[in-house]
């Protein structure tokens, strides 16, 4: 039942925040043009039951650089649209699309690449797969990233097995509020 009102709360929220976005979707859009040429950016990563599928955010970075994690890339990767989009988090909005597409949620784990196979061992050992992979989530408002892979799983683990209605809203909203630094970038 749990995850039947979970998964009626993406749907409606999703949708909501697709609508209410659109003109500042549109907006980054064409200011992403002049940035990169290319302002939406898409990736295979690993979803629930391992599956996989395309996500789809805000390119934050310059066209060429290479498809790694974040904590990976270099710093000078980062194009000045780029920093703003990261420090307000808004480079996430388009992942709304995935979310209403059934492919993410609004919380869980962040989803990784099929190339982080430590990360993808850990999770699979907890469980982590069973659920679809959020937007936002314990491990993201508390400032846990993707390089330290045993940590994350384990947070992710926890989040899951202890989420309530009330953990949901509260992790959406610190995200909304500038909880937690996002996707490091070596260097920062």
């Amino acid at each position: 039942m749990q995850q039947f009102l979970f998964r009626t709360f993406d749907i409606l929220f999703s949708t909501l925040g697709l609508v209410v976005g659109l003109p500042l979707l549109v907006i980054i859009t064409l200011i992403g043009f002049f940035d990169t040429g290319s302002p939406i950016f898409r990736q295979e990563r690993v979803g629930r039951h391992k599956r996989s599928f395309v996500l789809v955010k805000f390119r934050t970075m310059k066209r060429d650089t290479a498809s790694v994690a974040s904590h990976l890339a270099s710093t000078s990767s980062i194009t000045p649209l780029g920093h703003f989009l990261r420090r307000t988090k808004l480079d996430e909005l388009p992942q709304l699309w995935n979310v209403l597409r059934g492919e993410m949620s609004l919380v869980g784990p962040r989803p990784c690449l099929f190339n982080q196979q430590e990360l993808i061992d850990e999770r699979e050992q907890r469980g982590v797969y069973a659920v679809r992979p959020g937007i936002t989530g314990l491990a993201q408002v508390n400032g846990i990233d993707m390089s330290t892979p045993q940590l994350l799983a384990e947070t992710d683990a926890k989040m899951i097995f202890n989420l309530t209605v009330g953990k949901y809203f509260s992790y959406i909203v610190q995200t909304v509020l500038g909880k937690g630094s996002g996707d490091r970038v070596k260097g920062q």
